[in-house]
């Protein structure tokens, strides 16, 4: 009898064992992996992306300062909030930090709407990895229980596994980061994610970069930039 020169693989499936040639092995383990595609890890930034940080701090700065001047949502311009407000008056700044730096400021925020919706989605989908990637405030008194709290509130107790808290965004592994702030720098010059830019009241203005992809908001296509990157 002639020996064949193909060797048979034995593979167990459903705990019984079938005997398949490498080619077809071969063959079926290649559309396993073009299905599914590579594993994919999107960091998504908190404020300002998923959480309404300007609407937030708009309503609570004119409840607690009624005769202050203020500015609107339309003229938010830069990313940083109280140097805005410092460049209408000096001490303008100190009272714009004291809103975010009180009790209750940022477990209060209202979602951003579809953003609660959308990471609960991309968290479910195939061979991905969602992680919320928030910077906490310096005056930590209340800031960090109320970022984990509104995460419980909003997304659930399960997502409380999937938080990282840092001040530096760069030193985190990750395929893409979506975050409103336009210029992320830290200790690593080339960090592992793209920046998506999250469209907010503060950046809506920045010209288009070439260089650069956007979410105008959640309902623009997330699916197809995730879907992107895994090939």
């Amino acid at each position: 009898m002639k020996i064949m020169s193909i060797l048979p693989v034995t593979v167990r499936l459903l705990g019984r064992e079938r005997t398949l040639f490498h080619n077809q092995f071969n063959c079926i383990f290649a559309k396993m992996s073009s299905s599914s595609g590579k594993r994919l890890r999107v960091l998504v930034d908190m404020d300002g992306v998923i959480a309404d940080f300007e609407g937030g701090f708009l309503k609570k700065f004119r409840a607690r300062y009624p005769n202050e001047p203020y500015i609107t949502l339309e003229d938010r311009r830069g990313f940083w909030v109280s140097s805005q407000y410092g460049s209408l008056r000096s001490d303008l700044c100190e009272k714009a930090i004291s809103i975010w730096e009180s009790k209750d400021f940022f477990i209060e925020l209202e979602p951003i709407p579809g953003g609660v919706q959308a990471v609960k989605e991309m968290a479910k989908m195939e061979n991905t990895d969602v992680f919320i990637c928030t910077s906490p405030i310096k005056h930590y008194i209340h800031c960090p229980y109320e970022k984990y709290a509104w995460i419980d509130k909003h997304l659930g107790f399960d997502f409380l596994e999937q938080i990282i808290l840092t001040r530096d965004k760069t030193v985190v592994t990750g395929d893409i980061l979506i975050d409103d702030k336009p210029e992320l720098i830290g200790v690593e010059p080339n960090p592992s994610w793209e920046h998506v830019l999250f469209t907010a009241c503060h950046n809506k203005h920045i010209p288009p970069s070439f260089s650069r992809r956007r979410l105008l908001s959640w309902a623009d296509d997330w699916r197809g930039l995730l879907e992107s990157k895994r090939h």
